[in-house]
């Protein structure tokens, strides 16, 4: 391959993990541009878990070996079984050097062959492939993982360019790997509530709308419980906005363990002293149990003065549920019944009869819904 084309492939490869959306697709176009650059046949991306001391395979492209998949739930192998990666590399990096790649063939290494790892040399003989090249990815100074090209039986060796080129690839890799991991926390950061770690208001959005769709689509059920954190005010002036943070920090706890009930359900803060959770899936009991369960830990936290906690669910004979916005005035509804009545149970939206008033309420025009929840908070609900 010519100066030209391989910076074109360099140039590709870097595109191609800058179009990414998630880690998935960044590992696969990183692989996959690599193979590409270096005429394999089959390429795989791994990282070095060390906490776990192994490397595990993150992607597998190209022409897959049996046994082989494209993101494996748990291909990996002990570190211990490639020690150029804990041993060889860091010591070439001590002695003033680069992390440079190198090249293994099904035949064994060459006399004095410094990246020689018998392990390499058995897999590439099991499934069938002549040759590989092991390129390191070093992010933030620390070796991060590998890079791994193989060509199958009968086609030419890697040679020490390729190798050199194989160097050059896996560092635009790792940039790629950076640049991906920075975007992913920045969408972590924008859907989390920074107090709590909770999902924030625009994850539940997002999260709801999507739901409701697969509702109106596949019937699928649909379950929002709304909480309300009862005392903050009064903890907030008395005790100091520490303790009051310490109070929402406490319940997101609580409810997040309440959530674990709920396969897949997620746990937000609302926002203020506002909290839910949202189920798709399980059925409208299993989500009432759970917000009971809410309710019954939040009394025995030794600060605040329990949660108000109401319940919608398509499940339950509220009507038909077009849009995210009704099942929210529904859930929404419920909880400000719960705080006016200081109910210790969950109220559910639709089980009180054909005249259900949460159900009433929800669907009235906003002026005089706001009215009557503001009827409801001045009988005697607490702050």
């Amino acid at each position: 391959m010519g100066e030209e084309s391989r910076l074109a492939a360099v140039v590709a490869l870097a595109q191609g993990m800058a179009a990414a959306h998630s880690s998935r697709e960044a590992w696969r176009a990183a692989a996959g541009g690599a193979r590409r650059a270096l005429g394999g046949s089959f390429a795989a991306l791994s990282v070095w878990e060390r906490e776990l001391g192994r490397l595990r395979v993150l992607v597998n492209v190209g022409e897959l070996a049996e046994g082989e998949e494209e993101f494996p739930e748990d291909e990996s192998y002990p570190v211990h079984q490639f020690a150029e990666i804990t041993e060889f590399l860091h010591e070439r990096w001590a002695g003033g050097g680069e992390p440079d790649a190198w090249v293994e063939t099904a035949q064994g290494p060459e006399e004095g062959s410094a990246g020689y790892c018998h392990q390499r040399v058995a897999a590439l003989r099991r499934r069938g492939r002549g040759c590989c090249v092991v390129a390191p990815i070093v992010l933030h100074g620390r070796a991060w993982g590998e890079l791994y090209v193989a060509r199958p039986v009968g086609e030419p060796v890697f040679g020490r360019a390729d190798a050199d080129f194989a160097t050059v690839l896996a560092a635009v890799v790792a940039a790629g790997i950076a640049q991906t991991e920075r975007l992913e926390e920045a969408r972590r950061l924008a859907f989390t509530d920074s107090l709590t770690g909770l999902a924030n208001r625009r994850a539940v959005d997002a999260r709801l709308d999507e739901a409701v769709e697969l509702h109106r689509r596949d019937g699928a059920v649909v379950s929002l419980v709304v909480c309300d954190v009862n005392g903050l005010k009064r903890v907030n002036d008395t005790l100091g906005h520490s303790v009051g943070d310490r109070l929402l920090e406490r319940f997101g706890t609580v409810l997040s363990l309440c959530g674990a009930m709920l396969p897949g359900a997620l746990a937000a803060r609302l926002g203020g002293d506002e909290f839910c959770l949202l189920a798709v899936g399980p059925s409208a009991d299993e989500v009432v149990k759970a917000a009971d369960e809410v309710c019954r830990r939040a009394v025995e936290l030794d600060i605040g003065d329990g949660v108000a906690c109401g319940v919608a669910s398509t499940q339950d004979p509220i009507g038909p549920v077009r849009s995210a916005r009704r099942l929210f005035r529904l859930a929404d509804a419920a909880q400000y019944r719960a705080k006016a009545e200081r109910a210790a149970h969950p109220v559910v939206a639709g089980r009180e009869g054909p005249d259900d008033p949460v159900v009433r309420l929800a669907d009235e025009p906003s002026g005089e819904a706001d009215g009557e929840r503001r009827r409801f908070r001045g009988r005697h609900a607490p702050g």
